[in-house]
Parts: C-alpha cells; structure tokens; sequence
C-alpha cells in the first residue's frame, strides 16, 4: 500500500529555488545537502505537502539516465489550498500567472503560475455553490 509521494524537481539554482518557495508560497525549508552554502538539495514544506529540489548535476549522479533532462516540462502540480481567492490577491503581483484565476467546469476556483524553473503550479479551492 502506498503511502506518500513527494515530488523531487529538477532545478537550475536550489538556492534560488527555496528562496522563490519560502518568500512567494510560505514553504518552510525542511532540510538540505550540504546544511548551508550552495545547495545541491533541499526539501521543503507547507502544511501537510511536501516538495524536494535537486540540480541537474546532483541528480545525475543518483539516476544517470535523467543525464542532461532540463528543467520544468511537462508535468503540473495541483494544490488545494484553504483560500484560493487569498492566495491570489497575495502573490499575483510576484509570479508569473499562466492562467487566471476562475471557476473551472469541475468546480473549482482556481489559477495556475509558472515557476522560477519553469514548472507549473495550479492552485485550487472548491467553488462555493
């Protein structure tokens, strides 16, 4: 039976990375190798969700075959969040926002934003009825 997953993006810069996370999203930086300086790792966390960060370099070496993979892609992270709406009007100013936030045919309010590496990251609430 599985029991968690925690998705461990590539990045260009952890650094720069926790620091988008932390000061845009409220993550808090859980731990990291090496403990400070330049990162080749980090994990992070807000509330019960979880994210890691690994440069190219680093990953490289524990899964050669992801040898030369960039960055963001093809893949989003779906969010559901308390607030929506709030956390909106808190961080629009500072992300770059593909998608609006609106009210989406399943029901949910919602906007999605690219990320300093090119990931996307939808966040949701369930539409009030």
């Amino acid at each position: 039976m599985m029991q968690s997953m925690t998705p461990n993006l590539i990045v260009h810069d952890v650094n720069k990375t926790v620091e988008y996370y932390r000061e845009i999203l409220g993550f808090k930086q859980e731990m990291s190798v090496p403990d400070s300086g330049k990162l080749d790792w980090a994990m992070m966390k807000h509330g019960t969700i979880e994210i890691m960060f690994q440069t190219l370099l680093s990953i490289e070496k524990d899964v050669p075959a992801l040898k030369g993979v960039q960055p963001g892609g093809a893949c989003t992270l779906f969010v559901q969040v308390a607030d929506v709406k709030k956390l909106h009007a808190t961080i629009k100013e500072k992300v770059d926002i593909i998608v609006d936030l609106n009210t989406t045919f399943y029901g949910m309010d919602e906007f999605t934003i690219k990320d300093l590496n090119g990931y996307f990251l939808t966040f949701a609430t369930p539409a009030k009825q």
